[in-house]
C-alpha cells in the first residue's frame, strides 16, 4: 500500500485554507496527512484547528526575534550556514539600490528564524510543506533547505489573485480596486520572488456590478478553499513537474521561465 503523503503546514492567522487541506485528508480527498502546523504568530487562531485535530504544532516568534535583534543585533544567533553573499545573489524581494543595513537586517533576522523553523520541521518529517495564510516572506536560506529537486520542489503557495497580476499581500483588494470584472487565486511553488514562482492552479469567478470587497474576498476563499486541496492531490499523485520553457517574444528575443507540467498519471 502507497504510504500517504506527509504534509507539513505553515500559518499566520486564522487557518481556513488550512481547515479546508484538513477537512479534505479526512475525507479521503487527499491521499494525505497533515504531520505538523507551525506559525511565526504565537496567537494564531489556526493553532486551535491543529489541536481540534490533534495535530502536533509549535510557534517560532517572528517578533520576538526582530525585537531581540533591534536590542542587541550582534546577539541574534545566526546559524552556522548563514551565507549572506549568496542569499544577496539570489535573492529577487529587494531592488539592487536598497541599503546594505536593510538588507543585512531583513535577512539575518529570517534566517536566525528560519534556522528555527527547519529545526522543528525537521522533527516531523514532511514531504510537502504548504503556506495556508503564512504572512511572512521565505527567503533563499530556508527554500535552499527545503527544495532539493528542482523538479520537484516542496513549497507550495496560494494566493488571493490570479498571478502574475497583483502580487503581494493584498491581491483581493487590488484585484477590487482596479475594477477587474473577473476576480481569482493561484496556487504555485515557491521561488526567490515574491509571489513568482512557477503555476500549478487557478481559479476564477465573476466580480458583479455592485459586488463589495468584502464578498469578492469570500467568494475568492471558496474557490481557495477548493483549489488548495485539487494541487495537493495532484502532488500527491506525483502528476506535478517543474521544467524549464523557452518561448519567442512579439517583438524578437525570448523568455525562459520555470513552468508546471501536469500528467495525467504519476511517474512510474
Amino acid at each position: 500500500m502507497k504510504r500517504k503523503l506527509r504534509v507539513g503546514a505553515l500559518i499566520s492567522g486564522g487557518g481556513t485554507n488550512l481547515q479546508a487541506i484538513i477537512d479534505a485528508c479526512e475525507a479521503g480527498r487527499i491521499d494525505a496527512d497533515i504531520v505538523f502546523v507551525g506559525s511565526d504568530n504565537p496567537g494564531a487562531r489556526g493553532l486551535e484547528r491543529a489541536e481540534k485535530h490533534r495535530i502536533p504544532h509549535f510557534t517560532v516568534d517572528y517578533a520576538d526575534i526582530h525585537r531581540g535583534y533591534r536590542t542587541d543585533p550582534k546577539g541574534t544567533a545566526l546559524p552556522g550556514d548563514f551565507d549572506l553573499a549568496e542569499i544577496l545573489a539570489k535573492q529577487h524581494l529587494f531592488p539592487p539600490d536598497t541599503e546594505r543595513e536593510t538588507l543585512v537586517r531583513f535577512f539575518s533576522t529570517r534566517a536566525a528564524a528560519e534556522a528555527a523553523l527547519l529545526e522543528s520541521m525537521a522533527e516531523r518529517g514532511f514531504d510537502l510543506l504548504v503556506l495556508a495564510g503564512f504572512m511572512r516572506t521565505l527567503t533563499p536560506y530556508f527554500i535552499d533547505r527545503v527544495n532539493t529537486d528542482p523538479e520537484r520542489p516542496r513549497i507550495m503557495n496560494i494566493h488571493p489573485a490570479i498571478l502574475p497580476a497583483f502580487p503581494g499581500v493584498d491581491g483581493y483588494g487590488d484585484t477590487f480596486r482596479y475594477g477587474c470584472k473577473v476576480g481569482g487565486c493561484t496556487v504555485h511553488f515557491i521561488d526567490y520572488g515574491e509571489d513568482s514562482g512557477p503555476i500549478i492552479g487557478q481559479r476564477a469567478f465573476p466580480i458583479a456590478p455592485g459586488d463589495s470587497l468584502d464578498v469578492v474576498k469570500a467568494n475568492g476563499l471558496r474557490e481557495e478553499w477548493a483549489l488548495y486541496p485539487e494541487c495537493i492531490q495532484l502532488y500527491a499523485e506525483d502528476r506535478l513537474r517543474v521544467v524549464r520553457r523557452t518561448s519567442a517574444l512579439p517583438g524578437g528575443g525570448v523568455m525562459t521561465r520555470a513552468v508546471v507540467e501536469i500528467s495525467t498519471s504519476g511517474k512510474a
